[in-house]
C-alpha cells in the first residue's frame, strides 16, 4: 500500500484492501471461512465506488463483534422445506457464509424448476445486496433480493423510526455483457452514508431524515439519533412495509422493530433474515430464450441511445478504474482501521 490520492488518502490496491479486511476481520475473531467470505464483499464494495459499503465496514463489522451481536464461529445449516425451496440458518453469524453455503442450491432449484426461492435466517447484516444478485445473474438467472434491518426509518407521514433501510436488489443476465443490477435502499439514503456525512462534519439535505422530536435536520447525527425517511414518499414507505414482510413474516423471521429490540441496546447490526428469489429465463422460454434475451437488449440500448445511464454501469466503471489503478481510501478512515488492529493487538 502507499499513500496518493493527496494528503488525506492512501492508495491501495485491491489485494491491499483484500489484505486489510482479512487482517482486521482475522484479529476480531473471526473464524477463516467468515473472514473470507466477509472481506470479499468488502473488496467489491471498495473495486466497485461504493464506498459506505467498502472497508469502512470493517468497523462496522468489528462494532458488532465487539458487542457480542454476532457469532464468530457459526455454521450455517441448509434445509430444504419445498422442491423449489431452501433454507439457511446462520446461526446468528454474518450473512456472507449462510449465502454462500446456500447459492449452488438456490441455482439447482431454479434451472429444475423455473423458479426458486432461498431464506436465509438468523444471520448478521451490514453490507449491500447487489453482490448477491449480481452473482445469480452471472449464472443466468434473473434474481431479487430483501432484508429489512433495525428500525431506523419513519413510515412516510410519521417521524418514529418503523421500517428499516430495507434494500431491494435486483439482478437481470446479459450474456456478454454485465449484468443488468440495481441495489437500493428504500430509506431517502443508505444509512452508512449518513454515517460518512457525521464522520467527516457535513450537513446531509434535511429531506433525509428527522430529530429525535420529530423535526427536519440537516444534522447528520441528529439525523442518526432521530428518524430517517423513505424516498419517494409513501410509495418508497409501501415498499419497505413489502420488504419488512417478505423477509420477515413469510420467512419466520424479524422484522426491523423486532431486529432492533433484540440488540437490546448494544448497537450491532440487524440480525434476521434475507429472501432470495432466483428465476431461470430458460425455464420460461426454452428454445427462444436467445430471442428474448435480445429484446431485453433493445430496451436497454433505448435507454442509452438517449444518455440515460442504466444502474450498475457507474459500479462497472468504477471497477474497471480500480483494478487497474487501485482506490483511494480516507486519510481518516485508514487511520482508524489501523488504530482497530493495533487495539486487537
Amino acid at each position: 500500500m502507499s499513500p496518493g490520492g493527496g494528503p488525506e488518502g492512501v492508495r491501495l490496491s485491491l489485494d491491499d484492501v483484500r489484505a486489510l479486511a482479512r487482517q482486521v476481520l482475522s484479529a476480531t475473531g473471526l473464524s477463516a471461512a467468515h473472514v473470507d467470505a466477509v472481506a470479499e464483499t468488502m473488496v467489491a464494495g471498495e473495486r466497485d465506488g461504493c464506498a459506505s459499503h467498502g472497508v469502512y465496514r470493517l468497523l462496522v463489522a468489528a462494532n458488532s463483534v465487539a458487542k457480542g451481536v454476532v457469532s464468530l464461529d457459526a455454521e450455517p445449516v441448509l434445509d430444504e422445506p419445498a422442491p423449489a425451496l431452501a433454507r439457511v440458518d446462520g446461526g446468528g453469524g454474518f450473512a456472507q457464509l449462510a449465502f454462500e453455503r446456500g447459492r449452488p442450491v438456490l441455482v439447482d432449484k431454479a434451472r429444475r424448476f423455473g423458479i426458486a426461492a432461498l431464506a436465509l435466517n438468523n444471520v448478521v447484516h451490514f453490507a449491500a445486496l447487489w453482490p448477491e444478485v449480481e452473482a445469480l445473474a452471472r449464472e443466468g438467472l434473473a434474481a431479487l433480493a430483501f432484508t429489512p434491518s433495525h428500525a431506523w426509518v419513519a413510515p412516510e407521514g410519521g417521524t418514529r423510526p418503523v421500517f428499516g433501510t430495507n434494500p431491494i436488489a435486483f439482478g437481470w443476465p446479459r450474456p456478454g455483457r454485465d449484468p443488468f443490477v440495481f441495489d437500493f435502499a428504500t430509506s431517502a439514503v443508505a444509512r452508512g452514508e449518513i454515517e460518512l456525512h457525521r464522520r467527516a462534519g457535513r450537513p446531509v439535505p434535511d429531506h433525509w431524515g428527522y430529530d429525535a422530536d420529530g423535526a427536519a435536520t440537516t444534522v447528520a447525527e441528529a439525523v442518526l439519533g432521530g428518524a430517517m425517511r423513505t424516498f419517494g414518499g409513501h410509495k418508497g414507505s409501501a415498499l419497505a412495509a413489502m420488504v419488512e414482510l417478505l423477509a420477515g413474516p413469510l420467512i419466520g423471521d424479524m422484522t426491523s422493530q423486532e431486529s432492533l429490540a433484540a440488540d437490546a441496546g448494544r448497537g450491532g447490526s440487524p440480525i434476521g433474515g434475507e429472501l432470495i428469489i432466483a428465476l431461470d429465463p430458460a425455464g420460461f422460454l426454452g428454445g427462444a430464450l436467445a430471442d428474448h434475451l435480445e429484446r431485453a437488449e433493445a430496451m436497454f440500448e433505448a435507454i442509452e441511445a438517449q444518455g440515460a445511464r442504466l444502474p450498475s454501469q457507474r459500479r462497472y466503471a468504477a471497477r474497471a478504474r480500480s483494478l487497474r489503478e487501485g482506490v483511494v481510501i480516507p486519510g481518516a478512515l485508514h487511520r482508524d482501521i489501523m488504530m482497530l488492529l493495533e487495539q486487537k493487538g
